[in-house]
């Protein structure tokens, strides 16, 4: 098998495995606890988010540990939501809704049963969140805007920064989710201007199950996971130690070997989007071309179920996927499909390829040998 999947998730790199190692055995204690064991951990913790916070160039008090990426957008998006409404009676939240189901049902969950508002803000073709297209939705009793740094199903990069000035013009919290961004792009919160950033570890290389949510000093933010006082009283539960020591490495990793990862998957990424749109007739590219992810390939493929040939591409030892990780199975185009104004005859057929440090040029060679004709079988069966 050939993984061209990097998006969903990447295997844990084998030096973030060796520094998490002795803190499920050897130094196994609870970071509240008061004796030594306890301290070790807590050492443990402190050093990751020392080193989290080197790289993200704030201070170890701006970040909380969570379980997951989608974790971080609901603690970020729900505890800014109640606070400013607490504070201000500010009731809007303002997203696109090309974002991840994370925030995109987080969003719907709050109108529904918080009574909170939503303003779904308008993308391109390139299914990027304008500037303009901020400004023009704010209104005066908006409680948070959430806009993903780089989409995970197209790859776009949205221009965070200049959204964060009109926030910060119209004193409105900004939220990224920068899940699928931090293998590749800077996160560094001050050049970015957010007021919080979420990151999950498995998408560069850490573990499944442990993310961070960064929260500028002085952010009102409610907790919603109620218990013990531990990450600063905002997000309950004993902390996993072990992953939390994984993420905080994986991420020293990619921040350090960031240059030569994008320089090893953008020119096979380039060749990719070359490729294909030469060889496979009524293929088109979904997400922008130049403000892109360098490692993420994504297509629209006319009169086809991708689905399908996800499938067939999987019998051919290719692991691919249609769209976001978290829309296979679904017959229906997916919301950045439906963003983006893709026709429905279009919007199934979506592909997405993205590339990891461990792809080579053979296995992209393979890859695009075999991609016309699986293309041409998946249309045969889908009008069949």
């Amino acid at each position: 098998m050939i993984y061209l999947d990097y998006s969903a998730t990447t295997p844990v790199d084998a030096r973030v495995v060796d520094a998490m190692t002795p803190y499920f055995s050897a130094s196994f204690g609870n970071p509240s606890s008061v004796h030594r064991y306890g301290q070790q951990a807590e050492a443990a913790i402190d050093a990751a988010r020392e080193t989290v916070a080197s790289v993200l160039n704030c201070r170890p008090d701006e970040i909380i540990f969570t379980s997951c990426g989608s974790e971080s957008d609901n603690l970020a998006i729900r505890g800014a939501a109640y606070a400013m409404r607490e504070k201000t009676g500010a009731k809007w939240i303002l997203a696109s809704r090309a974002e991840h189901p994370a925030v995109t049902k987080t969003l719907l969950n709050l109108e529904k049963y918080e009574g909170f508002l939503n303003e779904w803000l308008d993308v391109d073709e390139y299914g990027m969140v304008t500037p303009e297209a901020v400004s023009k939705a704010i209104c005066g009793n908006a409680a948070i805007v959430s806009v993903m740094y780089a989409n995970n199903e197209i790859g776009t990069i949205n221009p965070i920064k200049e959204i964060a000035e009109v926030c910060r013009t119209n004193n409105i919290l900004l939220h990224t989710d920068a899940v699928q961004a931090a293998a590749y792009l800077p996160v560094n919160v001050n050049e970015l201007g957010v007021d919080l950033l979420s990151l999950g570890a498995h998408k560069f290389y850490g573990p499944k199950g442990v993310g961070a949510l960064y929260v500028r000093k002085g952010t009102p933010l409610v907790s919603h996971l109620t218990g013990g006082g531990q990450e600063f009283s905002l997000r309950a539960g004993t902390q996993n130690v072990p992953y939390i020591v994984g993420f905080a490495e994986a991420l020293r990793l990619t921040n350090e070997e960031r240059a030569q990862r994008v320089t090893h998957v953008k020119p096979l990424r380039d060749q990719i989007l070359g490729t294909v749109l030469e060889t496979i007739p009524d293929s088109r590219l979904t997400g922008h071309m130049e403000s892109r992810l360098p490692q993420h390939a994504s297509f629209a493929f006319k009169d086809l179920d991708g689905n399908l040939l996800l499938t067939l591409l999987d019998a051919a030892g290719f692991a691919c996927s249609s769209g976001s990780a978290c829309k296979t199975g679904n017959p229906e185009p997916s919301e950045v499909m439906n963003a983006i104004g893709l026709s429905r005859d279009w919007g199934l057929g979506s592909l997405r390829v993205t590339l990891g440090k461990d792809t080579l040029p053979e296995h992209v060679e393979l890859f695009l040998s075999a991609l016309p004709l699986l293309v041409q079988k998946a249309r045969g069966l889908s009008r069949g």
